[in-house]
């Protein structure tokens, strides 16, 4: 039997993945809300959406779906709100009765996973976050290659992730650290994640950098070494990005050897969907390692450019 969705944020960027995973696994988006109108989106995915644009009265109508009963009540909430908000709309889910499926970061602290975890227990519902690039056929392939080496191999990795925003980034929530995380919540949860996923747990860690577009330092995990870079300044990129007239530059290397992970994107919601579906799905403390690290980083000392921090971060010293 089919499900029925409810889309928090449905004006945003990451909006019409969650869409087509719920249409893809065979879906209904019953309910959507935005504070901007701006969301014709929704006709390329599904016919006669209740939109809102007040959060009051998409709660109000949430609360009366759930008394009409389990044909008619919403079963999961999506949340593709800013990253402050997660937490709110988290527990607007719990309350009407749905499991929710949020996007990254689920909450800028950790101890907000307890308090969710604790209405998790209560309500009896489920709180599952996506992180799609664990479902990524090439990096299963390379976790379970990476798995297969001595427990004591220490690798060197370099994470360099470069994508220009323009002014526009810094006036929205994205440029506003107590609403985004900053740059390293924001944009660099997604491959905090993946690291800890492939490498073990973190033991160490040094901010060298942190500006409002950019923000760079060095990571030990159980089982590699890690310097990192992340950055929105289009005068970052390398020459090779430039000449190429990409605006992005995202490189990953395992002692000297790049990862190629460019392709194969487009269906990892739909995937993400299918296995919380079917019974799986990442929760509360598939989460936390990578939201602990990242609040560490936001309210880190800066030690300044050393012999630990990224070649890039060297070159421009």
């Amino acid at each position: 039997m089919s499900k029925n969705f409810a889309i928090v944020g449905a004006g945003g960027y990451v909006a019409p993945r969650h869409m087509k995973a719920i249409k893809d696994t065979g879906n209904k988006l019953v309910a959507a809300i935005d504070p901007s109108d701006s969301v014709g989106i929704l006709d390329s995915h599904f016919n006669n959406v209740s939109f809102f644009v007040e959060f009051e009265r998409f709660d109000r109508h949430l609360e009366k779906l759930r008394r009409l009963g389990s044909d008619k009540r919403v079963h999961y909430v999506s949340i593709c709100s800013p990253n402050y908000l997660h937490d709110a709309h988290v527990r607007l889910a719990l309350r009407v009765n749905a499991d929710a499926i949020c996007e990254k970061p689920m909450v800028l602290n950790p101890w907000n996973i307890d308090a969710l975890s604790e209405l998790e227990q209560e309500s009896g519902r489920k709180v599952y976050t996506v992180l799609q690039l664990r479902v990524h056929p090439k990096l299963i392939a390379l976790r379970e290659k990476l798995m297969k080496q001595p427990p004591d191999k220490i690798h060197e990795v370099e994470l360099t992730y470069l994508t220009s925003r323009g002014r526009w980034y810094l006036v929205s929530w994205k440029g506003q650290v107590e609403r985004s995380g900053g740059i390293a919540t924001n944009i660099g949860i997604h491959f905090f994640d993946l690291l800890i996923w492939l490498f073990g747990n973190v033991k160490h860690s040094e901010v060298h950098l942190a500006e409002q577009t950019k923000s760079g330092g060095y990571i030990e995990l159980e089982r590699a070494r890690v310097k990192w870079l992340l950055s929105i300044d289009r005068s970052d990129l390398p020459d090779v990005a430039v000449k190429e007239g990409k605006p992005t530059y995202r490189s990953i290397t395992i002692d000297g050897k790049e990862i190629e992970f460019s392709g194969g994107f487009t269906d990892l919601h739909t995937i993400v969907y299918n296995d919380i579906l079917s019974g799986g799905g990442f929760g509360l403390e598939d989460a936390r390692p990578s939201i602990t690290l990242a609040h560490s980083i936001r309210n880190a000392k800066i030690i300044g450019i050393n012999e630990n921090s990224h070649p890039f971060m060297l070159k421009n010293k």
